[in-house]
């Protein structure tokens, strides 16, 4: 008998789904790995914010790909665990801001912009290949999300880099920390309060009397 129903579309969601997946994992390991260095050796708080962001995202990867075929249920509980980490880091961010905005230390525009363009083009691969995925459930939204979030901060990480280079002020790379920590913690809203609905209605179906 088949026990098809609203989620059967993510369930059998297809071992390309799954691939993708992996594929977005190891490009996130890889591209966090490269962005802490870098964020030292230009001391660059949107730099570091974004390095964090792909390790988060990395994690992200790893948990969507342990709830892919589980139940709405599963998938929406994975989902709004993930917005409280999202929103944990935009608030992580926030704070990093406010301490480079005291300090004042102006990063090194060039490697800001170098890295920034690696990590969009990585980021960009990633996007390309969720694309089609992006209007699934709170899951796939949430991970559809964090790719769309990362492509933003890395074109703002490029031009706080120009921003840094003809200001020679540190003001362009506090100001995109500042827009990270707006993006996660936004994101964290609205993937919450999706997750939220798809527990509410997934608990009514399930506790409703059989006619």
């Amino acid at each position: 008998m088949s026990c098809c129903n609203d989620d059967c579309h993510v369930a059998t969601a297809d071992a390309g789904y799954r691939r993708i997946l992996w594929a977005a994992l190891g490009i996130n390991a890889v591209m966090f790995l490269v962005e802490i260095v870098a964020s030292f050796v230009a001391g660059s708080v949107s730099l570091r914010a974004d390095a964090l962001d792909f390790l988060g995202d990395a994690a992200n990867y790893a948990v969507a790909l342990a709830v892919v075929g589980l139940s709405l249920q599963w998938r929406a509980g994975a989902a709004l665990l993930k917005g409280g980490v999202m929103g944990l880091f935009g608030f992580w961010v926030a704070g990093s801001t406010v301490y480079n905005a005291i300090a004042a230390t102006v990063p090194k525009a060039e490697l800001m912009g170098i890295i920034g363009l690696l990590a969009l083009a990585a980021n960009l691969c990633v996007a390309v290949l969720l694309y089609r995925y992006r209007q699934g459930d709170s899951q796939a939204m949430s991970v559809w999300l964090c790719t769309r979030n990362d492509c933003i901060v890395n074109i703002a990480v490029m031009i706080a880099g120009a921003g840094v280079w003809a200001s020679q002020t540190p003001w362009p790379d506090i100001a995109v920390a500042a827009v990270v920590a707006t993006l996660g913690i936004t994101s964290t809203i609205r993937i919450s309060r999706q997750a939220l609905r798809e527990i509410r209605g997934a608990h009514v179906l399930h506790t409703a009397p059989a006619e």
